[in-house]
């Protein structure tokens, strides 16, 4: 009976959504399961088994061919093949049919527009924009879609883009933070610490100071709202400053002004 010879490099593959990277002149291509290569940009797919068919790094998916040891090395430094299937995942192109590549540009945009207006208000109003006029922003603005950024990368490059066509800024936090200081030391930590709030703040809504005979220790009470990026310096700053006596509450995620605007 013949034998039938199969090289040792060769692996065959159906039903694959083909990732390709050119690096130090070769190309380089993995095997990944349909539908699972934005799941895992975007982050809403953590597993890398369930996104690679095999961890293998190919210079052909199609024609089976598996990329020399020599090749690898030469052009990623090293030969750990997951690593280097996680590197073309994020920064390759995925290889799709036309078609294909507009359903998913259509899908990543709705995800970026829905993102964006969100996050987003008119500072005018501090009132969302309506996902429609988002949309027709992003298009005047040329903003394009790139497959190989995730959702959060390219909705953060959105609003940057569009603040320099339309009024827009990210929604507020509103909280309210209470602190109680030792009497004699109340006047100049709470001046300090309130200095440095207000740093951090874009607006006081209320700023009230209690002491006196009525309580034990003066207390500070303030109402006030913050870009979403300064919370976690602000809670640290509560948290160093009043050595364990303030808090921070959470009023509302996102500031907005309620009712319909009208463009």
């Amino acid at each position: 009976m013949s034998k039938i010879f199969t090289p040792t490099n060769q692996i065959r593959l159906t039903n694959v959504a083909i990732v390709r990277l050119k690096k130090a002149g070769k190309r380089f291509e993995i095997a990944c399961y349909k539908n699972k290569v934005l799941s895992w940009r975007n982050n809403t797919e953590k597993d890398i088994d369930e996104v690679l068919q095999t961890h293998t790094v190919f210079t052909n998916v199609s024609k089976g061919q598996a990329a020399k040891k020599d090749e690898v090395i030469k052009a990623f430094g090293h030969d750990r093949e997951t690593d280097i299937c996680k590197e073309i995942l994020q920064k390759g192109e995925l290889q799709v049919s036309e078609k294909e590549r507009q359903a998913m540009l259509d899908t990543q945009l709705n995800g970026i527009v829905t993102s964006v207006a969100a996050l987003c208000v008119n500072p005018e109003t501090q009132r969302p924009y309506p996902i429609t006029i988002i949309e027709k922003a992003l298009k005047d603005a040329h903003f394009s879609v790139k497959t190989n950024k995730n959702i959060k990368q390219q909705t953060l490059e959105a609003i940057k883009l569009l603040k320099d066509n339309i009024p827009l800024e990210r929604s507020r936090m509103k909280l309210k933070i209470s602190w109680s200081s030792a009497p004699h030391k109340h006047s100049k930590e709470m001046k300090k610490f309130k200095e440095a709030v207000q740093k951090l703040s874009t607006s006081i809504e209320s700023d009230e100071f209690v002491s006196g005979d009525e309580v034990e220790e003066p207390q500070l009470t303030m109402t006030l709202l913050i870009d979403p990026g300064n919370f976690r310096a602000l809670d640290e700053l509560v948290r160093s400053e009043s050595k364990g006596k303030g808090l921070v509450e959470l009023l509302e995620l996102k500031h907005v002004t309620e009712g319909e605007e009208i463009f």
